[in-house]
């Protein structure tokens, strides 16, 4: 059960292990592009090419639905950025129940954009944890968990990435290690929710300090992308890193597009300008330049 291209690594995983997928749960096609076409989610292309049965309710709370899941038979539900709340009886039906592979290191960010919440708030790792679930919001007890660091680089598009291969592998381990693997409940300390990501939250303000807007820029890369104005044009910041300078904030420092903030200073090293694709600085700087004293609007 999933939906996004992080869940697909996870079923090739699965099917090259072996295991028989008796059905994919997806979410429905949505309209997408620019004749608005119903496109099927990535997990529905991967499953079609791989030549298993694809089912994609737009919900899971109906008997007529939950009947269906339970005909299944399965042996454990495997759920990966799925999208859709699963109620008791579908969580009941299968035999060894349903594992989540879920993006950090639990109770800290539970919820629905834990890669972007670590490296907004500057975490020095996370990683996945192997849950087996229970009608909370990511409250079940931990059967599996790896971390790996965040590196001063790092952009959620990136940490997607590996979070994704590590899952895909560690729910292959849990599965194969079932049987010994004891439930570890979740500490009642230290619960942090990662609230969706609202797009309020990509307009980049200039006199936050140089380290937290480096941090909004990494987390919000690629998508949905912090922003600012240069010359009345909206430009996403995509990648960058924190300068040794000082400046009026929100000022261009020199013609490299050093850029001052509340304190310290940032350089953005990959750009994008709207209906455009994303460049390098040098590529950006050849086709736009900017002169130092530019004042940027957030």
């Amino acid at each position: 059960m999933g939906t996004p291209e992080f869940s697909v690594p996870a079923l090739d995983a699965l099917v090259e292990a072996g295991h028989q997928v008796v059905c994919v749960y997806t979410q429905p096609p949505r309209a997408a592009g620019r004749g608005k076409k119903d496109r099927p989610t990535p997990v529905h292309q991967r499953a079609e090419a791989l030549g298993l049965p694809v089912r994609h309710p737009g919900t899971l709370r109906t008997a007529e639905v939950q009947d269906a899941f339970a005909a299944l038979e399965a042996d454990v539900g495997v759920v990966v950025a799925y999208g859709l709340i699963l109620p008791r009886p579908v969580l009941n039906a299968p035999r060894h129940g349903c594992l989540n592979i879920h993006a950090s290191l639990l109770p800290r960010w539970r919820g629905a954009a834990p890669i972007h919440r670590a490296i907004m708030a500057g975490d020095a790792e996370t990683g996945v944890c192997i849950m087996q679930m229970e009608p909370g919001l990511d409250t079940g007890p931990v059967l599996l968990r790896e971390a790996i660091p965040i590196g001063a680089e790092d952009t959620t598009g990136a940490l997607h990435d590996r979070l994704s291969a590590l899952g895909a592998r560690m729910i292959v381990e849990t599965l194969a290690r079932l049987p010994e693997l004891e439930p570890e409940p979740q500490p009642a300390k230290g619960v942090t929710y990662a609230e969706k990501i609202d797009k309020a939250e990509a307009r980049i303000d200039w006199t936050r300090p140089a380290a937290e807007i480096d941090r909004q820029i990494r987390g919000l890369s690629p998508f949905p992308g912090a922003w600012c104005e240069i010359g009345g044009e909206r430009v996403k910041l995509l990648a960058s890193a924190v300068a040794d300078a000082t400046g009026e904030p929100g000022t261009v420092l020199d013609d490299r597009l050093t850029i001052a903030c509340g304190s310290g200073a940032i350089v953005p090293t990959r750009l994008q300008r709207a209906g455009r694709g994303a460049q390098d600085l040098d590529t950006f700087l050849r086709g736009w330049p900017v002169a130092a004293g530019t004042r940027l609007e957030g």
